[in-house]
Parts: structure tokens; sequence; C-alpha cells
């Protein structure tokens, strides 16, 4: 059956029209706040409507590809959600990368804006000649050269704040979203106004966000899980976000206890790194309620460790990928006393499958194998990589690279990511078991195992090592620890003690550093 364009008009499912309905709601409610700028939805709705008229008449047409190069900030909320609103594809970049990544990333998504902060600008000018793009503006600029293309200037202007009349689908394409390209170039995995809306109704049947949530968002936006999994879920429900530019420990456990944040997610390693601060015993924490945690496997010690200290939270732990936007299960508060290692079951918009790798063979429980997902909320490919694509969904199914097992039950265990399995003598070691061991080491704030080039075994294991502060330990007393926890074989052969582990913006651990730093090492 023919739909007419007012049937079509009115079915319509788009992001701008998903937050157009929470505006209808509550439109007086406070939404976002950042650095002393506070934005009630309505106000938050009118200024992104500006800004993707502001975007249009500085000659930008319905699928252009528009980078974000920025820290957390409203004009970073904006930006966003102006492109949902004039049909352009949103680009988040990695603020820390630099030269030929950054490069990389404008060129391959075709950019033809770029939008940065002020203090980033240098960085693009360095590569200017390099990039492709016809347009750069400012996220955030104390006095723009041209406030015509700059973010906070037009959503505070007095144009037009009715939404752009123009003809968007639900399958239109509106992020891409770059993988982080540990081991090969980033890929780009384009998100429709579709799988962002299927993705968004699994965070809020599964994650507990309420419109009375008082949420801390200081992970970076252009992250996946802190801009799909939490911040636009809350923007729908109608709740509070405090805006933070990045997750300084001490700013983070002084803003939860000054405004009673009741609702934070943090990467593993930023969790570690307020449970090791000094102020944490210090702060009053007792508003938090829901302790989410994710974007890279968390130690169940550390798991174990935060729900301790922090009895009246309630721990959510959020596994997936950006390739599935990225949230594709979840363990629930109530799940966690007997399964710590778990990331949980698949939410309810998610099928998934433990198979063996190379083939589509389901695994026994508990036998390892490769995590596979079907769901609306997969991207529907990455951008200009046919082949790529054409891997990833083979047979049919989205392929995660991340290794598993799934206990009777149907829980999952991330083992880890296939391609931080240390192959030892023509034994596979999943490094997540041996830093479970030393997590145990009452002397270790960080540790992150990795495998390192050897004659005879092909790769030995070997933990790269933070103490915690006025603690000591050896190589010599972390063997023998791990020796009275694992298998011979699992036994790093060499322990490397450093200040910090290297981490990327969003708070992931970086290994590739760490295998090119010691690889040579034995």
């Amino acid at each position: 059956m023919e739909l007419t364009d007012s049937v079509r008009g009115a079915i319509r499912n788009t992001l701008g029209d998903a937050l157009s309905r929470s505006v209808s709601r509550q439109p007086q409610a406070p939404a976002l706040h950042f650095q002393g700028r506070d934005w009630n939805y309505q106000e938050l709705d009118r200024a992104a409507n500006r800004v993707a008229h502001g975007l249009l008449a500085a000659g930008l047409e319905k699928g252009d590809r528009v980078a974000a190069y920025g820290k957390n900030s409203d004009a970073y909320v904006l930006l966003w959600l102006a492109c949902t609103r004039a049909g352009l594809i949103h680009v988040p970049v990695n603020y820390g990368l630099v030269h030929g990544e950054l490069t990389y990333i404008c060129n391959q998504s075709g950019a033809r804006a770029l939008f940065c902060d002020d203090d980033l600008r240098a960085n693009v000018d360095q590569v200017g000649a390099h990039i492709h793009v016809t347009l750069i503006g400012s996220l955030r600029a104390a006095q723009p050269d041209d406030p015509s293309v700059d973010i906070l200037a037009l959503a505070r202007n007095d144009g037009d704040d009715t939404p752009p009349a123009l003809d968007l689908s639900d399958d239109d394409v509106v992020q891409i979203l770059y993988t982080s390209g540990t081991t090969s170039d980033p890929k780009g995995a384009m998100h429709t106004h579709r799988s962002l809306m299927a993705e968004y109704t699994g965070c809020l049947l599964h994650l507990d966000i309420s419109e009375s949530d008082r949420a801390l968002a200081a992970l970076p936006l252009y992250h996946s899980a802190q801009m799909h999994v939490f911040l636009m879920p809350a923007l729908l429900r109608g709740a509070l976000t405090f805006l933070m530019e990045s997750p300084v420990p001490d700013q983070v456990l002084a803003l939860i206890e000054q405004q009673r944040i009741n609702s934070f997610f943090a990467a593993p390693t930023v969790w570690i790194s307020l449970l090791r601060h000094d102020d944490f015993d210090h702060r009053d924490l007792s508003c938090l309620r829901n302790l989410y945690y994710g974007a890279s496997i968390m130690p169940a010690p550390i798991a174990a460790e935060l729900g301790e200290r922090l009895p009246g939270g309630r721990l959510f732990n959020c596994y997936g990928q950006s390739e599935i936007a990225p949230l594709a299960t979840v363990l629930a508060p109530e799940e966690h006393q007997d399964r710590l290692a778990s990331c949980g079951r698949p939410i309810c918009t998610v099928q998934t499958r433990v198979v063996r790798p190379g083939t589509l063979e389901d695994c026994k429980p508990g036998e390892q194998g490769e995590i596979v997902h079907r769901s609306p909320h997969l991207m529907v490919g990455y951008w200009d990589k046919p082949k790529e694509t054409e891997q990833a969904f083979e047979g049919g199914w989205f392929h995660s690279g991340d290794l598993a097992y799934r206990d009777e039950q149907g829980f999952l265990y991330i083992v880890d990511r296939i391609k931080d399995v240390v192959n030892t003598g023509g034994v596979l070691v999943a490094s997540r078991d041996v830093e479970e061991a030393l997590y145990r080491h009452g002397a270790i704030a960080e540790v992150a195992v990795i495998g390192v080039p050897h004659e005879k075994w092909i790769e030995s294991i070997a933990a790269v090592v933070v103490l915690k502060q006025g603690q000591h330990a050896d190589a010599r007393d972390l063997i023998e620890h791990a020796r009275a926890h694992l298998a011979p074989f699992k036994v790093p052969k060499a322990v490397f003690f450093v200040d910090g582990l290297p981490k990327n913006t969003a708070g992931k651990l970086l290994k590739r550093e760490l295998r090119d730093r010691f690889g040579a090492a034995k």
C-alpha cells in the first residue's frame, strides 16, 4: 500500500521527532547543564532548530557529513541535535586525534564541514591543506571570528526556531561512528535514525532511566556509550543531565556530592581512578543510585569493591560496541551477586549467539566462541567499505570480534577481544583471566596483561602494573601471587612497572601501545 505524504509525516520517527515528543511532555523542565549554562527542554529544542537553519544557510545540504572535533559541551550537543533536524550526517572525532588520524577520518568520511573547539583549532590548521572540508566552524569560541558558523552564536540568534521543512526518513543515515582502529585504519559504522531509536528503546527498558534522574555525563560524547546509551535516552525520558568536559576524578566526585547526582556511567579505568582518589571516602556519595560501567571489561574484583564502597548503589554492566549503537547486553543489579564476571544477557532488542570462530555453529554452554548479533540497532554498514561490511555480516549475523562463553542460564562472559588473546606455546590465554588474578593482590592499582614476542613460545605473558600509592611489590611477589591462582601456563613471565597505563580520551586502555613499548622485552 502506498502511503500518502500526510501519513508518512504523522508516523515518521526520526531523532528530531523523538526529541519533539519529549519536549512537548515537559517543555519547562531542566534538560542540560554545562559550566553555568542551563537549558530547559524547550530552550534546547528551539536552539537546535536555529543551529539547523544556520547550517543549511551556510550551504550544507541533506546528506553532507559534518565532523565534530571537540570536548564535551552544550555546543557539542546542539550541533548533534541540529544535524538530526537538518538531514546532515554527524561524524564525531576523538579530540585526542591529530595529524594523520584526524586527516584520515575527515577525508574517509568525505566531511564537508568541521566544527572544533578553539583550543583544538591549531590541530585543524596543521592539516588544513590535506583535508577536503569546505567549511570550518567553531563549537566554543570566546569571540567567534564568524558568528554565522559558531554553534553557540547560532543557538542564541533570533532566527527561525522551528524544525527545517525537509523530507527526512527514519532510514536516513544520521551518524558515522568510527571504530578505535587498534589493528587497522578506523572504520565508520553508519547508523540511521531507525537504528539509534531502536537502541534507545532498549536502553530505556533495561537501564532504569527515569525523568527524575540527575545524571552526570563526564565521558566523551564522541564515544557512542556516553552519547547513545545515556545522554540521548535521558533526553528522551525527560531527565536532567549535568555535562562535564572530561572525567577529572576530583571534579567528578565534587559534582556528584554538590549536585546530588544519582546516575553515573564510567569506563572501568575511570571507576578505578575514582576508587583510588583520596576524595572518594571524604565526599558524600550516598546520592548515587545507578552505577553504570562498560566500554571495556571490568575486572570482577573492581566491580566487587565498587559495590562494597557504594552499598546504596545499583550496579549495571553494559556491554556492546559502536556497530550496535552500542548496547547489546546488560547485567542488571539483582544479577550481580553471583555473576560479577558476566556482562549479562542480551537486551530485548538484540539476539545474540556464541559461535565457533569461522563458522556459525553454536557453542555449547561453557565453550568459548565469537559473539554474533542480530538487531534493529545494528549499523547498516561501514562507510565506503563494502568488503569489510560483507565480512562483518557474513552469514546474516554481525561478527563482534569478541571471545566469550555462555552459561546454562544464557548469561554471557566476555573472555577477551580475539586480538588480545595471548598465544603462548600454541595455547590461547585470555589476558582477562590473568588480570583478574593479579587484581586480587592488595598492592595493585591497575594492571594490563599483554603478549610479547618469544622465540620459543611465540608469545609470552607479561603484566604491566601500576601500584597503589604507598604500596610496594616486586616482580617476584606478583609472579608468585599469580602462581597461586592460575594454571602454570597462565603465569606471567615478566612484570613491568609503570606510573600509569595509556588510555584514550574515553578511558579505554590502549594495549597496542603497551605491546609496542614492551614487545622487545623478554
